[in-house]
């Protein structure tokens, strides 16, 4: 929080002017009523002095701790001031279970607790001890009080003022106590504007490309990160600053919006950044594949080996053909494993299934929901055979999509014994290639005999 100064000099006045107030009938009046003393003409005088000496020390301890307030910026200072005078003026309280006395320790507990925490989340500062050395200075002058003994037997009007004066000790104290962890300085405006480095603007030209190399996700979700080049996709250490960097979704953190290239890396999808339409591109060419879209409807999105089909899936799927510029749409469909030319494979709450580009259905497995998520598909280009692997890679089904049938079911081993860790499709001489895929280093395919599950070293 940032608080001009006059602010504190202002309050530290008004403060000093209420304590300068002279004494009221009401004052007197109000005594009475809560004490139950019926006031007489001797009465009257020593009350009033009682009242009259509490407010020229108040008076005093304010104009000492005025100062100190306006100049710290600490509004404390004008607690001790005010209630300072009570807790010092030692009296011995005349009952030790009175209920101002549970609220003063109440009021103890809560002070220690709220400052340990604060001590530990924020640190020691100079300020926070300066509270500490007042609040246990009032604590040990009311534990004195507390501990006093005196055999006077003070007359009515004596036991009256004492216990009123133990009221206002222990509500005096308290204040000060809560005060010392709940208040803290205001923080001055600074004298001049801070200096800073403004962010560069997006570049307005559209990039083009001929083939997309290494791509880098944005790196900094957030608002107050506007460190350039952060907030672009990078295509070859190059800003592509048509794509959207991020989408929030509701009750959740920024995420990367979909920016998915081609296996041939000519072609890509991405969330336009101004028109926050999904788009594809290939080279210089774009075309827009959906509406202006708000960042809770921007879907998931698959692109076949070339580039030319696209399924965006959100509540169902549409597969878009970017040559013709047909579509199909495909209800209940929650994933998409492949999308090529000889359809596109999907999974819904409880199926596998295979769809043509006409949107026919050619294949549906039933599959166990649990086991959904760990399967990948693979269609062979002519579209007659369609290979599932699950299980991490430990099992390898192959179906004819002629017939509708499983045709083959192996547990491959890789020629080291090891198992298969995930598929690399097929190859241009029709076989179908397994992956080993331990870091860029290590990555290596194997050949892999569908009907025997033997595998073979790619060469």
């Amino acid at each position: 929080m940032t608080i001009p100064p006059l602010i504190f000099w202002v309050a530290a006045v008004i403060t000093v002017l209420a304590a300068a107030t002279p004494l009221s009938q009401g004052r007197l009046g109000r005594f009475a009523a809560l004490t139950g003393l019926t006031v007489d003409e001797t009465d009257a005088r020593r009350v009033v002095g009682h009242f009259a000496g509490l407010r020229r020390w108040r008076l005093a301890a304010v104009v000492l701790a005025a100062p100190v307030a306006g100049l710290t910026g600490d509004p404390f200072y004008l607690v001790v001031g005010w209630c300072a005078v009570p807790v010092f003026r030692v009296v011995r309280p005349p009952v030790a279970d009175d209920i101002y006395r549970r609220a003063w320790l109440l009021a103890v507990s809560a002070a220690v607790v709220t400052g340990s925490c604060l001590l530990v989340a924020r640190g020691i500062t100079p300020t926070r001890i300066a509270h500490v050395v007042v609040v246990v200075a009032v604590v040990a002058a009311i534990s004195y009080a507390e501990r006093k003994t005196g055999a006077e037997m003070p007359d009515e009007t004596g036991a009256a003022i004492r216990r009123w004066s133990v009221r206002t000790g222990y509500l005096a104290g308290s204040a000060i106590v809560l005060a010392g962890v709940l208040v803290t300085p205001g923080r001055a405006l600074p004298s001049e504007s801070p200096r800073y480095t403004m962010p560069r603007e997006f570049p307005e030209r559209q990039v083009s490309f001929e083939k997309i190399g290494e791509v880098k996700a944005p790196t900094c979700p957030w608002i107050d990160q506007v460190d350039d080049p952060c907030r672009y996709w990078l295509v070859d250490d190059e800003p592509f600053p048509q794509a959207a960097p991020y989408v929030v979704m509701k009750g959740g953190a920024p995420t990367a919006a979909p920016f998915v290239v081609s296996p041939d890396r000519r072609s890509v999808v991405y969330l336009d950044r101004t028109s926050r339409r999904v788009v594809h591109q290939h080279g210089g060419n774009r075309r827009d594949l959906s509406g202006t879209l708000a960042d809770a409807d921007v879907p998931e999105v698959s692109i076949s080996e070339r580039g030319r089909y696209v399924a965006l899936t959100r509540n169902g799927t549409r597969v878009i053909d970017t040559g013709s510029r047909s579509e199909i749409t495909l209800p209940g469909v929650l994933k998409v494993l492949e999308v090529s030319s000889p359809g596109v494979v999907v999974t819904t709450a409880s199926r596998l299934i295979v769809y043509d580009r006409r949107g026919k259905e050619r294949l549906s497995i039933a599959v166990p929901s649990l086991l959904l998520e760990s399967r990948t598909a693979f269609l062979k280009p002519d579209g007659s055979r369609l290979v599932v692997i699950s299980d991490d890679g430990d099992l390898v089904e192959t179906y004819d999509l002629t017939t509708r049938e499983r045709i083959h079911r192996v547990r491959p081993r890789l020629p080291d014994g090891d198992p298969v860790e995930s598929g690399a499709g097929w190859s241009g001489k029709g076989s179908f290639q397994v992956r080993r895929d331990a870091g860029a280093e290590e990555r290596r395919d194997f050949f892999l005999d569908l009907a025997t599950g033997r595998t073979g070293h790619v060469t």
